[in-house]
């Protein structure tokens, strides 16, 4: 089953391919060499979304499969990687023989999923040895002016599921039965991004998308309005959003 937020809110992905950040090099390259990304190792990017960290990985020379289970997503990935297998699945039930896979990936999606069984279906599919990584961009809300926009949305998504991510990591190791330690890595970026870009950021959120009309119109009015009148960015074309990225690796066992 997938979250009815995520099936509704994330099934026109216009918003998000134009508007969700990348992940910086950084913490792709921690990725790469923590979960031994190189040619002949067979890799699920598992909630791949519109593929944003997939064809990141693609230099790797991995194997590399999709798994996603929007159809809106699935589509925008399909025309933007056609060369990479996809699948219509859920991290709690892959369609993957058991230790089959050298890794799992998973970018800012661990948090819709049902954590005990996702944990248990990628420690079934997983060899022995093999890593799930997790990434997620974090909202940094050290700028003024993008904590106007952030403390719009903590109205609208006041239980969004991400939110529990940032305690995630205190009880993850005793939480996830089949792998070893947690490790972890933190690092830190800026989206350069236009005044309707951040619009179009925050329209890709899936609690904003499902709003009915009007609802989501006075939400997205408020964020122009930040934009129009706040100091830092007033008139200015571009404008930069920072984020934190937590990254975190687990090797099973």
């Amino acid at each position: 089953m997938v979250h009815d937020i995520a099936a509704a809110g994330f099934n026109d992905p216009g918003d998000y391919e134009a508007a969700r950040p990348t992940y910086p090099p950084e913490a792709v390259a921690w990725f790469v060499e923590n979960l031994r990304l190189t040619a002949g190792r067979r890799v699920a990017d598992v909630a791949a979304g519109t593929g944003k960290l997939t064809r990141l990985l693609a230099p790797t020379g991995a194997e590399l499969l999709a798994v996603e289970p929007v159809p809106g997503m699935r589509a925008t990935f399909r025309r933007l990687l056609p060369e990479v297998p996809l699948v219509a699945a859920t991290a709690e039930a892959m369609p993957f023989t058991a230790a089959s896979l050298d890794a799992i990936t998973v970018a800012q999606a661990w948090h819709w999923f049902d954590h005990d069984r996702a944990t248990a279906e990628a420690a079934r599919v997983l060899r022995s040895g093999g890593r799930l990584g997790l990434v997620w961009n974090a909202r940094d809300r050290t700028e003024p002016w993008v904590d106007e926009v952030w403390s719009i949305m903590d109205r609208v998504e006041k239980h969004a599921p991400w939110r529990d991510h940032e305690n995630w990591r205190d009880s993850a190791t005793s939480a996830m039965p089949g792998f070893g330690e947690l490790h972890d890595a933190q690092f830190r970026h800026t989206q350069r991004i236009t005044r309707e870009g951040v619009v179009q950021r925050v329209a890709s959120v899936s609690h904003v998308a499902v709003l009915p009309e009007p609802e989501q119109a006075k939400v997205l009015a408020e964020v122009r309005d930040v934009l129009t009148t706040h100091p830092a960015v007033r008139g200015r074309k571009t404008v930069e959003i920072p984020y934190r990225v937590d990254c975190f690796w687990v090797e099973r066992v």
